[in-house]
């Protein structure tokens, strides 16, 4: 028998806008901060255990986030974010 004792989730995301809107960098960057933002406050409501391990803008406005997350939250995973 086994039995899951502890997980989590490690997830790359690329938030990005569609080419054929033809946004500057500086504006399609702005709108993909708003972005990121909006999907954090989300993880807080559902308050969903997380860690933003990392974060980058690319050239063309995107932004790549890597983000460690609660997979399930009937068991403990202190041990992933200590």
């Amino acid at each position: 028998m086994k039995r899951i004792k502890s997980a989590c989730i490690q997830q790359t995301l690329t938030f990005f806008q569609k080419p054929e809107l033809q946004l500057s960098r500086e504006t399609a960057l702005q709108m993909n901060k708003a972005e990121v933002e909006r999907y954090e406050a989300g993880l807080k409501r559902t308050k969903t255990r997380y860690q933003i391990i990392d974060t980058a803008e690319q050239d063309d406005g995107s932004i790549i986030i890597r983000v460690k997350k609660q997979y399930n939250d009937k068991v403990d995973v202190s041990e992933y974010f200590d």
